[in-house]
């Protein structure tokens, strides 16, 4: 199954692949030459595909409890002064995705989205501590009865050049379901109540919609 964010790249991919493989076996006689060309244009599709798979997830509905919005390793766990929406400190926890981790941004959380909002801005890497603040970003709270409000931020990468954020104000947030994609490499932060219970750990690998980020009873 794949993201309809990555459909047409998809199409054109394989459009690009099947008459590079044709022009190759037409034009150049020297079969090794002609093997490795194909191979690794074959390769290429296929990591194309992997970038826009969407898996479905089972996600444990809890208002008691955050999941991780997005797959990839925990880069940052530490107390910050959120200075966009709360203006207050948080506890920030930072998930950073890879080219080959799955892309699909999900709802941390259920409750109603109160705040979203897109920042133009620059594609430094994504671990770079300036990223949150200085990164072409997407910034979404959802208001939850437990948790009160949840701000999580998608921000790209170096590699990443087109954030999608499905998330409006006043929309039913659904934890665990489809709330946008980031195209190729980048980050997610998610900024929670100092009082919240963290259950993961620097470095530790997670899956969006399933591993738990947070618990607050």
């Amino acid at each position: 199954m794949f993201h309809k964010e990555g459909y047409k790249i998809i199409v054109i991919t394989l459009v690009l692949v099947i008459g590079g493989v044709l022009a190759i076996d037409w034009f150049l006689t020297i079969e090794w030459l002609k093997l490795a060309l194909s191979v690794t244009l074959l390769v290429f599709l296929i990591l194309i595909l992997q970038f826009f798979r969407n898996p479905k997830r089972l996600t444990k509905l809890e208002d008691h409890t955050a999941v991780s919005p997005v797959d990839g390793k925990v880069v940052v766990i530490e107390e910050v002064f959120e200075k966009e929406v709360f203006n207050d400190k948080r506890i920030q926890v930072s998930v950073f995705m890879s080219p080959i981790n799955v892309h699909v941004t999900r709802y941390p959380i259920s409750g109603k989205v109160s705040y979203s909002k897109y920042h133009p801005g620059k594609y430094l890497v994504a671990w770079h501590p300036k990223a949150s603040e200085e990164n072409e970003r997407t910034t979404v709270v959802v208001d939850n009865k437990n948790f009160g409000q949840i701000l999580y931020r998608q921000i790209a990468g170096a590699l990443a050049k087109r954030i999608v954020n499905y998330a409006k104000v006043n929309d039913d947030a659904v934890q665990g379901s489809d709330s946008g994609f980031i195209k190729f490499g980048s980050r997610v932060d998610l900024f929670l109540p100092l009082d919240a219970d963290i259950k993961v750990t620097l470095n530790q690998k997670v899956r969006g919609g399933e591993s738990i980020i947070a618990e607050k009873l």
